[in-house]
């Protein structure tokens, strides 16, 4: 057995080197970007939801890797999961066997999902998308998919044809046969519907593009209105799911509503494994697998694998045990509150929303001529730079670090894991409030950053 690899003494040997390393051999833009905002820091260690710099600086984690860590980093319960799994030295990924860790882990999300039946399990969001819309055409036999203006459904071919930012599009099609929708359009949906080619209406609960809830009644009726047109409704709730809105499920909020389909992913590994699961009813499994020739016409090479299954369960255990959704409705409650009282104080904060541990802060116009003037400037650059523009100091003077929620729009997205308490809203609130302060007291150094940030948006036209 070789010795020869010390990751320790590679680490600390090459670690400096890590956005060089970047720039010369991964996506060179990233290390570029990080650069241009001040994003460049050096992050160390970390745990639960925080993480240290090369200085010793604590950061409050509010992004929890775009969902992924919904326990926070290096819970001990995952984390020993994991060790015990690769010290058993089990048989894994033989591909002609029955392993017991995806059933039992199948068998704990079926729990939270008592009208589906059966679990497909791959290894991202976007994996567990692809899934749903072959099983969904497949299925009903039809080519035509559904989705939602704004949506964010994964990046691969199937999953970006029902992407609803073009952005994201451009440069990539043609992709499958689709048409958006507008989230809470119910006229929109039965008019294509009744063209009798749809397959499916994959929609998020909560978009994450901006933090949309679905119109309160458009979950069921459109549920009513697919069924009736022998059509299907596909949950993406990759990261809505695992208790981030205050249910296990968003799409839970809404009484009578039981999609056919389920996607989750992110959260279910508590960040440590590449995992994913298309959860979904017991007539579109047995037809997508009708026959023994048809055992492996859809599969993943690494799905199942012993890591991703153990950590799944650990999660889930963990979520169980530690009443970790309850404390992201209560935490996300008192959160939002606090926040939504600071709309009628700040006129360039327009609005507060979501569920849970998933708030959309929007700004929008201010009144005052002198606020107005600047605002109009960053908007004729580019939308969304005052929302950097806060994102920013939040990093760069108070060590939080939160997300613009999507390309070209003024709203920040918190994701935060969903352990925080009371503390974390504290110093959040806190941070917040000081920035929200300079903005409005035209503090220099935030106006000449926004300036900055225009000659960038020009420059890149």
């Amino acid at each position: 057995m070789s010795d020869g690899f010390d990751l320790a003494k590679l680490l600390e040997e090459r670690a400096g080197e890590r956005y060089e390393l970047h720039a010369r051999h991964l996506n060179h833009q990233l290390p570029r970007m990080l650069r241009t905002i001040g994003f460049d820091r050096v992050y160390e260690r970390a745990e639960g939801a925080y993480f240290w710099d090369d200085e010793g600086g604590d950061y409050l984690d509010m992004l929890s890797g775009f969902g992924v860590m919904g326990l926070g980093r290096h819970h001990p319960v995952v984390r020993k999961a994991l060790h015990d799994v690769i010290d058993a030295s089990l048989a894994d990924l033989t591909r002609f066997d029955c392993p017991p860790l995806p059933g039992l882990l199948a068998e704990k999300l079926l729990a939270h999902s008592p009208h589906l039946d059966r679990v497909f399990f791959c290894n991202s969001g976007t994996e567990a998308v692809e899934t749903a819309l072959k099983f969904a055409r497949y299925a009903t036999g039809r080519p035509r998919i559904l989705y939602c203006g704004h949506a964010f459904h994964g990046l691969t071919a199937g999953s970006l044809s029902v992407n609803g930012e073009a952005g994201f599009r451009d440069g990539f099609t043609p992709l499958l046969p689709d048409t958006a929708v507008e989230l809470g359009d119910l006229a929109a949906l039965e008019r294509e519907l009744a063209r009798g080619d749809v397959a499916g209406f994959v929609v998020e609960p909560i978009q994450g593009k901006g933090v949309h809830e679905a119109p309160a009644g458009f979950l069921p009726a459109a549920q009513q209105l697919l069924h009736r047109h022998g059509a299907l409704l596909i949950a993406d709730e990759v990261q809505t799911g695992l208790g981030r809105t205050g249910d296990f499920y968003a799409y839970q909020h809404e009484d009578g509503v039981e999609p056919d389909l389920v996607c989750v992913a992110k959260a279910l590994s508590g960040g440590y494994v590449p995992v994913g699961a298309t959860l979904g009813k017991e007539w579109i499994f047995r037809k997508v697998y009708s026959s023994m020739d048809r055992v492996l016409v859809h599969s993943a090479s690494f799905g199942s694998n012993a890591q991703a299954m153990a950590a799944g369960l650990a999660v889930l255990s963990v979520i169980e045990a530690e009443q970790v959704v309850a404390n992201a409705r209560a935490t996300g409650d008192l959160l939002r509150t606090r926040l939504a009282a600071l709309v009628d104080r700040y006129e360039l904060l327009h609005e507060v929303r979501g569920r849970g541990l998933m708030i959309g802060i929007e700004f929008g116009r201010p009144s005052s001529l002198k606020l107005r003037g600047r605002w109009t400037m960053l908007q004729a650059a580019r939308r969304g730079l005052f929302a950097q523009m806060v994102v920013v100091p939040l990093l760069q003077r108070h060590r939080i670090l939160t997300q613009v929620s999507g390309d070209r729009l003024e709203v920040i997205k918190l994701i935060p894991p969903l352990i925080i308490g009371e503390r974390e809203v504290d110093r959040f609130v806190a941070a917040f409030t000081a920035v929200m302060d300079d903005a409005h007291d035209g503090s220099a150094l935030m106006w000449d950053f926004g300036k900055t940030l225009v000659k960038q948006a020009i420059a890149g036209r």
